[in-house]
């Protein structure tokens, strides 16, 4: 008898599917239909564009459906594990850059609570804070707790600088990472966790990051984190890429000296983490919270963080590409190669690919197809081929807004949140291409300050000031949407009418949670 697990992924994987063969076949009539070299240049790009998407699809559909397997995968791991005999050194390592200093002193002394023996445990406080009144209070908080403080005056190379200036001080056989906002919910990480090391190959252990609840803003943000870790996470570590996540995971010190240190990128655990697989290393992942994070209320630091992840994720296709035949394996396998590239490519699949979707979409509404200007009457008269070819175009939509909303509701009993996250990723669009862009060009990582301008007393001002590429391109939506309504285009009209709304949500995000 199959598993209802099973049943429930196959499934899926079957609506991923059909979402592809639809936008395949829907390509296909544009092209055999195109009767002018800009219909045809519309039909190819809407093409290319689907077969992007189809191959992220069946990615995301082997990573789905290989997730299921990885509890007897775990299980098979800790039967070989042995008894702790002997209690290596352990650095409880929190990097901070101008955070409040009342939840660092919570969590450090949360921290202190580890259950270890404590003459092999020390704590470290890696203080990167430009605010001197930040920076004193973080160093009395960190003395109150018997934490070595180590600030820097100039942050140079990122979090990955002061973690690696704290190595050239230090010895401990592990280093154990935690962002200051984290607060450790389960006193037995590290017991739990150090026997996984007795694998000489494994280079560090992850475990899953989640935040505390908080509004149903954070708590559907939190999901995004929540899906990575059970659907994506497990399968790339049967795949021997797992994902160093950046704190609330162990790291084995031998291992990040060997790969060099942490390389000196802002997303510097993806880096780290192609590295240690380069270096015939491995990690684990532990499908277990041990520390939640403080909710993330604010779609502007959202934006931020989605802004950053994009910037580094671009950084790492273009380092990836470089350094993959620089392997000291005799080469990476190819579920490697996919791994690391879909993992580079993911966060401008959400954002590029959906910006150019939607345009194409604009176009072929706008184009001479044979179905763009037919009359209401020729629309409901049957047999109309058009039509059942245009079906096809909504179905592919639909599928695209359900499979997400499915998961959701599969794993966390939640329609809404499924909503929410499907909408959140046509608001973070522009936003991610934005930090994207920024790398390719080489800009400076940082969030531009010009759109960090805070006007609390005009939430509406605010999110104009936010987000004006999203409403200008939301106007143009809905332009073009009532342009194909006055000449009969009912379904493209509605289909443009879908895409405004789902940009314009931008800036309902910023006003509603700036």
């Amino acid at each position: 008898m199959i598993p209802n697990g099973v049943l429930s992924r196959v499934a899926l994987i079957a609506l991923f599917f059909i979402l592809t063969s639809v936008s395949l076949i829907f390509s296909v009539y544009l092209i055999i239909t195109a009767d002018s070299p800009f219909v045809y240049v519309v039909a190819i790009s809407f093409t290319v564009l689907s077969l992007v998407s189809g191959v992220f699809n069946i990615v995301s559909s082997y990573s789905y459906f290989r997730s299921y397997f990885y509890t007897e995968y775990l299980d098979k791991l800790k039967s070989k594990l042995k008894p702790m005999k002997s209690y290596p050194s352990v650095a409880v390592v929190v990097p901070v850059y101008n955070e409040e200093p009342e939840m660092l002193a919570k969590n450090l002394a949360r921290f202190r609570e580890l259950r270890y023996n404590k003459r092999k445990l020390r704590f470290y406080v890696l203080d990167d804070s430009t605010n001197p009144g930040i920076a004193n209070a973080t160093k009395r908080i960190s003395a109150e707790n018997g934490a070595v403080y180590m600030h820097r005056d100039k942050r140079e190379n990122f979090k990955a600088g002061a973690m690696n200036e704290m190595l050239k001080k230090t010895n401990e056989e592990f280093l154990a990472y935690f962002d200051s906002d984290e607060y450790l919910t389960d006193k037995n990480f590290l017991l739990d966790l150090l026997p996984y090391f007795q694998d000489p190959k494994v280079s560090f252990v992850q475990t899953e990051k989640r935040s505390a609840r908080g509004t149903f803003f954070s708590d559907t943000v939190d999901l995004f984190d929540a899906l990575f870790f059970k659907l994506i996470q497990p399968s790339r570590v049967m795949n021997g890429t797992a994902l160093f996540a950046g704190s609330c995971a162990i790291v084995r010190r031998s291992a990040l000296e060997e790969v060099g240190g942490f390389p000196p990128y802002i997303t510097e655990d993806t880096f780290f983490s192609f590295e240690s697989d380069a270096h015939n290393f491995k990690g684990l992942h532990i499908p277990r919270v041990y520390a939640l994070g403080k909710p993330m209320t604010s779609f502007t630091e959202l934006a931020q963080q989605q802004w950053r992840y994009n910037y580094g994720d671009t950084q790492f296709l273009f380092y990836f590409w470089k350094r993959r035949k620089a392997s000291t394996r005799a080469a990476l396998s190819a579920l490697s190669k996919i791994d690391y590239t879909a993992h580079g490519f993911g966060l401008n699949y959400l954002s590029s690919i959906l910006i150019l979707f939607t345009v194409v979409s604009m176009l072929i509404v706008l184009s001479a197809a044979p179905f763009a200007f037919a009359s209401i009457k020729q629309v409901f008269a049957p047999p109309y081929t058009a039509l059942n070819l245009e079906i096809l175009g909504i179905t592919a939509f639909l599928l695209s807004i359900f499979i997400p909303v499915a998961l959701t509701k599969a794993y966390f009993n939640s329609y809404s949140k499924g909503v929410m996250m499907f909408t959140l990723n046509f608001a973070l669009s522009f936003i991610r291409l934005k930090g994207a862009l920024a790398a390719v060009l080489s800009q400076t990582p940082r969030w531009p300050k010009g759109s960090m301008q805070l006007l609390r007393s005009n939430p509406a001002l605010t999110a104009l000031t936010k987000a004006p590429l999203e409403i200008g391109f939301s106007v143009l939506l809905f332009a073009t949407s009532f342009i194909a309504f006055l000449v009969y285009n009912i379904s493209g009209a509605l289909w443009l009418l879908w895409y405004g709304i789902l940009y314009s949500s931008a800036f309902f995000f910023f006003a509603k949670y700036h």
